[in-house]
């Protein structure tokens, strides 16, 4: 059946109760939640596969799992609810009264880079927003929840989830690259004039470090490793404050090498750090965003 011929007989108050089992995936717990029993709830949910003529969820253990047409209906079902949500809060406020953004970052994201993504918001007079600093599991969470309208990450969400829902954006793309102190920096290019140097990296399995270690091998080198950092803060700090070599975005020292405290000795081939923009609301990011961000 076309979704179409749907729409004109569709009970939204069992398209709800889809909804609510879809995001959690336990009958008993939304059945508590909303104080139904669980044979009621299971009964609507019926009652909307049997007017769809699809089944909407699979049993994988103690979970329910959204098949395919599932994961398209809940789509349609988190647009609709989310934005009955956004009215109610609209009602509840004023319908004049200011937007609030609630904006989730990854715990080791370049500081830099949240400021220049943040600047639009800045010269917005009735939209403010908080920051929210969360590891990615928490930050996918929260989205879910709608705890966040925003979520940036340097690493695809949407890769790692089934949520068909988000909508995540590239907003930005740096290259990777050696830096370090001026005195330090060789005549040569790598690996020539590197033998002595110590250096600052990445913890392992990041995007960052797996580029370096394939960078190295290329040219049988093998680096001597004073210190390996999953945080771009501190490793930020590191470099700024010891004579060893670091391999990051220069948008981490962006303060430092414009006022000559550090330099760039050499951008690293075909490695990148990618920005992303995670939101469920479409609407949220063109509106407010645009386009890419410059990190210039």
């Amino acid at each position: 059946m076309s979704f179409e011929s749907m729409a004109k007989r569709l009970n939204y108050h069992h398209l709800y109760y889809f909804w609510q089992v879809a995001k959690n995936g336990k009958l008993t717990d939304v059945a508590k939640e909303l104080h139904v029993s669980q044979s009621a709830l299971s009964a609507q949910i019926k009652q909307l596969e049997h007017q769809i003529d699809e089944q909407l969820f699979l049993r994988d253990g103690r979970r329910l799992v959204l098949t395919d047409p599932g994961k398209r209906v809940f789509t349609y079902a988190q647009d609709i609810f989310a934005k009955g949500q956004e009215l109610e809060l609209l009602l509840s406020k004023g319908i004049h009264s200011e937007q609030h953004l609630s904006i989730g970052v990854l715990t080791n994201l370049s500081r830099n880079f949240v400021v220049e993504y943040i600047k639009p918001l800045l010269l917005e007079k009735k939209i403010s927003f908080s920051l929210h600093t969360r590891i990615l599991s928490n930050l996918v969470a929260g989205l879910n929840r709608r705890d966040f309208d925003i979520v940036l990450t340097n690493c695809s969400i949407t890769e790692q989830q089934q949520e068909s829902s988000l909508q995540q954006h590239l907003v930005a793309q740096q290259p990777v690259a050696i830096i370090g102190h001026p005195p330090q920096k060789p005549a040569t290019t790598f690996p020539l004039g590197y033998e002595q140097v110590n250096w600052l990296l990445p913890a392992k399995g990041t995007a960052i470090r797996s580029a370096f270690e394939a960078f190295c091998l290329r040219n049988n080198y093998k680096p001597n490793i004073m210190a390996e950092v999953d945080d771009m803060a501190m490793l930020r700090l590191l470099t700024r404050d010891t004579d060893a070599c670091a391999v990051l975005p220069p948008v981490v020292v962006k303060d430092e090498i414009a006022n000559g405290q550090l330099v760039v000795f050499e951008e690293i081939p075909e490695a990148y750090e990618q920005f992303y923009a995670t939101t469920i609301d479409q609407g949220i990011f063109p509106k407010l965003f645009g386009g890419p961000v410059s990190l210039g």
